[in-house]
């Protein structure tokens, strides 16, 4: 029983490491920054960048773990087999009320060399058009903080 029960918990604990390796890091090293004036702001929705899927993964493993350990014989499958179903809908329940659109802006900035870069990223109330601006970064990572 005990061999069960912990065979359980390794699975649910290698899922949850697996998960958590597979979010994005943080940007390291060098960043490139470019100058320039903000030209039109544009408020837009951004989607999460949840992973789709994690919730249902993760609660199913938990749900199997529980029904396993109620009842015997062909009581247990049954029990784990509605654990899974049960915990797998209860994640992805739980996962959606955290992957809600948040708040952005689309930025549109005139660099110091003259070229138009737009740039999406959540809202920022303190920028304005016609203010000098950073542009930190490159691709989805880009970001317009103030100078």
């Amino acid at each position: 029983m005990f061999q069960k029960i912990s065979a359980y918990v390794s699975a649910l604990a290698l899922a949850l490491t697996l998960t958590a390796c597979a979010t994005p890091g943080g940007q390291t090293g060098e960043v490139e920054i470019r100058s320039g004036v903000i030209e039109q702001i544009t408020s837009v929705q951004i989607q999460s960048n949840q992973n789709v899927g994690v919730g249902a993964v993760v609660g199913g493993l938990a749900g199997l773990g529980i029904g396993s350990l109620i009842g015997g014989g062909t009581g247990r499958d049954v029990a784990m087999v509605l654990g899974t179903v049960g915990g797998a809908v209860a994640g992805h329940k739980v996962q959606e009320r955290y992957n809600q659109p948040v708040a952005g802006q689309q930025i549109i900035v005139r660099t110091s060399k003259g070229v138009l870069v737009s740039v999406t990223q959540p809202a920022n109330a303190s920028l304005s058009v016609g203010q000098k601006v950073f542009i930190e970064g490159t691709g989805e990572d880009a970001r317009v903080v103030p100078r």
